[in-house]
């Protein structure tokens, strides 16, 4: 039985595998795809915005050529930290079950079963991106991600969403030759209150740069209406109805980590900064299960910098409490 069972191999996990081996507790992760998976998904070439201490597991390590580092950059390191610190992560193995048993947790997964004393969900959200909803959204042209540009030169794109990623993705389509266009709330365009989730201005400048080349076109949204296969129908912020000629669509309004798993173990939710979200303790971030625990996108702390940084105090209060059981008699 392990002492520790992690799910999911992007920051967080990382970050409580390095602790946990540090604090010499047995432990696993089972991470359903690849090492820094969400990270794998960032568009190709992406400049990471956060600065090097933000996004690094031990001060100093991470090297970029220029000042912030690359999406290949970022993810280079996090597979190497995994190697050279031989962390126990297994890849490419979902995990479908936890269960919990007489002296812990049993985790099913489609390749084996696992007992631990303790579970950590660290799991991403970009696998549940949020859905629009309307007619058109199953059409193939239709995409919750953007990778990259070139499948798209020279064709009309429209982006849907008011935050980073929407914008990032309006910027690479508007700079590498795309008809462009970004749906957004016209409070999403206009917001710098970087709390509610708005484009940050190292994304709204160069934004607004395509806007005053033509190269890119804004449409204050009401609503999406319909996606059709060679146009899409929105409702202006005035409540009136236009048609677009388009081609692909990106819908990017977000995503929401899945709670079914810990819902089934019996942890309570709450409404968090940025939806439900479990309910834990903010300083061990144990859920009212004991032995279950969360971090990343399972709690109000989603930025990389606090990932990387939760465990760290979680793991450390852990393995207080696993040390006590083993020197407590009988």
């Amino acid at each position: 039985m392990f002492d520790l069972l992690i799910i999911g191999a992007g920051p967080a996990g990382i970050s409580a595998a390095f602790e946990a081996k540090k604090h010499n507790l047995s432990y696993v992760v089972i991470e359903k795809g690849l090492i820094g998976n969400t990270i794998y998904n960032y568009p190709v070439g992406l400049t990471v915005f956060s600065t090097t201490n933000e996004l690094e597991f031990t001060e100093g390590t991470l090297k970029p050529a220029r000042e912030k580092p690359t999406r290949e950059e970022l993810l280079s390191y996090y597979v190497r930290f995994v190697l050279e610190n031989e962390l126990n992560i297994q890849t490419e193995e979902t995990v479908l079950k936890v269960d919990k048993i007489e002296n812990g947790f049993r985790t099913i997964t489609d390749k084996g079963e696992y007992e631990s004393k303790s579970v950590l969900f660290a799991i991403g959200a970009i696998d549940y991106p949020r859905q629009l909803g309307v007619k058109g959204e199953d059409l193939p042209k239709v995409h919750d991600m953007f990778r990259e540009t070139y499948p798209w030169v020279k064709k009309r794109a429209l982006i849907v969403g008011g935050g980073n990623s929407a914008g990032e993705a309006a910027l690479f389509l508007a700079e590498e030759g795309a008809d462009t266009t970004l749906a957004i709330f016209r409070e999403n365009w206009e917001s710098t209150d970087p709390k509610q989730g708005c484009i940050k201005f190292w994304v709204k400048q160069p934004l607004e740069d395509e806007l005053k080349k033509h190269c890119l076109k804004l449409f204050f949204l009401g609503k999406v209406l319909e996606i059709r296969e060679d146009e899409v129908l929105l409702e202006n912020e005035e409540g009136e109805v236009e048609t677009l000629p388009n081609d692909v669509v990106f819908v990017l309004i977000g995503s929401d980590a899945d709670l079914t798993m810990l819902k089934n173990l019996g942890v309570k939710t709450e409404q968090g900064k940025y939806g439900e979200v479990p309910s834990y303790d903010e300083e061990t971030f144990e859920t009212n299960i004991s032995g279950i625990y969360v971090a990343g996108h399972f709690t109000n702390h989603r930025h990389i910098k606090d990932a990387i940084a939760v465990p760290k105090a979680l793991i450390s209060k852990l393995s207080q409490r696993i040390k006590k059981s083993r020197s407590a008699p009988g």
